[in-house]
């Protein structure tokens, strides 16, 4: 209780490492580049099999189901859908890996 071992106080409470609730403009920019490429991937890869006479159930799959970065709001674009979160969303950063997983659909009406 005193002396060499009393406990110290918490300085300032909560996480070591604050993440900001809302993106900046700058990474706004970069995750509507990276959804971008990704759909130049996929329209790429689909020409290429197409040229062949091939399809794949994942590329027409991703086609059908994923939409492209012009078709989403921007709602979907920076948060995502998180039933433990207080409104249903959480910024994208908060996920881990969030520059490497693509979360483009989300359930309906969230």
């Amino acid at each position: 209780m005193f002396g060499a071992f009393r406990p110290t106080n918490v300085l300032s409470g909560g996480l070591l490492w604050k993440i900001p609730w809302r993106l900046s403009k700058f990474q706004k920019a970069r995750q509507r580049k990276r959804l971008r490429a990704v759909d130049s991937v996929v329209a790429v890869v689909d020409r290429a099999l197409s040229k062949q006479g091939i399809t794949t159930k994942a590329v027409e799959r991703w086609k059908e189901e994923m939409p492209v970065e012009q078709e989403m709001i921007p709602k979907d674009k920076y948060t995502i859908f998180d039933r433990k979160e207080k409104k249903y969303r959480k910024s994208i950063r908060k996920l881990p890996k969030w520059t490497r997983v693509s979360q483009r659909v989300n359930p309906p009406g969230y």
